[in-house]
């Protein structure tokens, strides 16, 4: 696990080369939005729905693919790069929280 720059997150998720997973409980993504083609997964529930291993793996997630990882601040991001991580995920970024995105340019979506 990384950072990664928010310029650079913003251009791989446009390319479709990086997969952005938005860790905040649903009631933030409800009043915040969520960057734009992210896929939410709160963090109490990374476990079972980005395990690869798991029947609930979310579709959207690859092992394969490299993720980068936001939440509010930073801190659950981290805490869910870590279990990517430990669940065989190759390339994990943590990109921080929201404003990071935000604030370089990056767009948001209602979920």
């Amino acid at each position: 696990m990384s950072p990664i720059a928010p310029a650079d997150a913003i251009a791989r998720a446009q390319a479709g080369t990086l997969t952005l997973l938005d860790v905040r409980e649903v009631a933030e993504v409800a009043a915040s939005g969520k960057a734009k083609g992210a896929v939410h997964i709160p963090l109490g529930l990374v476990t079972v729905k980005a395990d690869p291993k798991a029947p609930d793996l979310d579709p959207r997630l690859s092992p394969d693919k490299p993720v980068a990882v936001y939440c509010m601040m930073g801190g659950r991001s981290a805490k869910a790069a870590e279990a990517l991580v430990a669940m065989g995920y190759t390339e994990v970024y943590n990109l921080g929280g929201l404003s990071n995105w935000t604030g370089a340019g990056g767009a948001v979506e209602k979920a």
